[in-house]
């Protein structure tokens, strides 16, 4: 697999979104392990994970520990496995989505995410999404704190406009090292982002890189560049999608998630598809129109 830098750490080039093997459509215990192991055999070795990746408050961090039981469970070497965690957002009970970017909530969801990891020091920490209630700059400076306590290795943002990440910069310095947004064929509105992580040096991780949970199937029928070069290729749409984001920047270190292993060792397989320039021009330019006939 080929890499690509996060900060100092060495990456795959395809990292692996762990979010679906543990929210609602979620698999058994067992396939979800035969998952991430089918993963890291392909050579991922970014696994992307949060605190908030689970169902409802009855099972709170259950993708964090699910991570920290396949890696333990796994036949290899996993010390170079980098997972990356968020704090930030919170699923009360009735499983919705809530904000909490306090500085308090971080250095609490911060020591229960290294509990659950089993890990003296996070080697990713980022900021899952801001929080009107908090001032940004309190929940940055929170980051830094953890990683002046050796609680976290390196910091990242997510969700996060051009503002905000140099407001992050400004505090962080140096252990700034990624930004995680919403990026895909048809959510392209982060490009501003992606070109400024491309100046400043950071990593870009697309978040549902191919649609999302949702929309992952439907990319080759709603996107009609997408499927003709996947047919000139041979291949699947998901893999010309994760190999068109790669050749945009080298900074770009997609995070695809699946419930299956097959689908994994798809999405592996894009950092060694090469695009022609033509297939490259015809792909920017796809507007998302569906396909007919």
């Amino acid at each position: 697999m080929p890499a690509r830098r996060i900060g100092e750490a060495r990456v795959s080039a395809i990292g692996f979104g762990a979010m679906p093997l543990s929210v609602e459509g979620r698999p058994d215990e067992r396939q979800a392990v035969e998952t991430l192991h089918a993963a890291l055999d392909a050579g991922i070795t970014l696994i992307d994970t949060a605190d908030a990746y689970h169902l409802d408050a009855r099972d709170p961090g259950h993708n964090e520990t699910l991570i920290a039981k396949a890696l333990a469970a796994y036949g290899g070497d996993t010390a170079h496995v980098l997972v990356a965690t968020k704090g930030g957002h919170t699923r009360p009970a009735d499983g919705s989505w809530a904000l909490d970017g306090s500085p308090a909530h971080l250095r609490r969801a911060v020591e229960l995410s290294l509990r659950r990891l089993g890990v003296e020091a996070i080697g990713l920490y980022q900021y899952h999404r801001p929080d009107p209630a908090v001032p940004y700059e309190e929940s940055i400076g929170a980051l830094k704190d953890l990683c002046d306590a050796g609680k976290i290795r390196a910091a990242g943002i997510s969700n996060a406009d051009p503002e905000q990440i140099r407001l992050a910069r400004s505090i962080l310095g140096d252990r700034l090292v990624a930004v995680q947004n919403q990026f895909s064929p048809a959510v392209r509105g982060s490009l501003r982002e992606l070109e400024l992580c491309d100046r400043l040096g950071l990593a870009f991780l697309p978040w549902s890189p191919l649609g999302g949970m949702g929309g992952a199937a439907r990319l080759g029928s709603e996107h009609t560049a997408f499927h003709e070069v996947a047919r000139e290729l041979g291949v699947s749409p998901q893999r010309v999608c994760l190999a068109w984001m790669l050749a945009l920047s080298p900074r770009v270190v997609p995070i695809p998630g699946a419930r299956r292993a097959r689908n994994v060792r798809d999405c592996a397989a894009a950092a060694r598809l090469s695009l022609s320039a033509d297939q490259m021009a015809r792909l920017d330019g796809s507007t998302g129109e569906r396909r007919t006939g």
